[in-house]
């Protein structure tokens, strides 16, 4: 477990980079019928997830620097979608705190969704404002379908069933 801290930081800054690097190279994508969304789209969504791990594990401080290692490490491919990638999970992360932060004592779950909603909110306007695409209905929706359908919704139900069968299935049977 002390290791689980360090490893969701570097999964975040990662995903934060894969997201960008990801949408440098192959821009807009389907993700739905009528919608499309950023190909980093679905590591913009895991990074929202990770963004709540760094903060139970390290801290505020470490989201901070997660995000600014993500940055860093995107300027080399694009200096512009590094600039909107910052702001847009600087802003994100303010909304998300305020948000994720009261109801963590509530639930992680809970705790994670309701976050992820208004995260996910303020990252997608932000970020397909400052990059320069398109604020219509299919790519604001698409990203929204992607944040939070594909990578917020279905990794905190795998975690949860995990949970479940944790509780259910002796320890002794799950090899532990």
């Amino acid at each position: 477990m002390k290791y689980l801290g360090p490893a969701a930081l570097t999964a975040y800054a990662a995903s934060i980079t894969a997201a960008n690097v990801l949408t440098a190279r192959y821009g807009l994508v389907p993700v739905a019928p009528g919608l499309v969304t950023t190909a980093g789209t679905f590591a913009a969504g895991a990074a929202l997830l990770l963004r709540d791990v760094v903060q139970d594990t390290l801290g505020r401080a470490a989201v901070l620097c997660g995000i600014a290692a993500g940055a860093a490490l995107t300027f080399a491919t694009s200096p512009a979608l590094a600039v909107a990638s910052a702001v847009a999970f600087l802003a994100a992360e303010v909304a998300d705190m305020a948000v994720y932060t009261p109801l963590r004592d509530r639930g992680w779950a809970r705790a994670v969704l309701a976050s992820n909603v208004v995260g996910a909110v303020v990252d997608t306007l932000l970020f397909l404002l400052l990059a320069g695409f398109p604020l219509t209905a299919a790519s604001v929706g698409g990203q929204l379908v992607g944040k939070l359908a594909w990578a917020t919704a279905l990794p905190v139900a795998a975690v949860l069933t995990f949970r479940q069968v944790r509780r259910v299935v002796p320890r002794h049977s799950l090899g532990t």
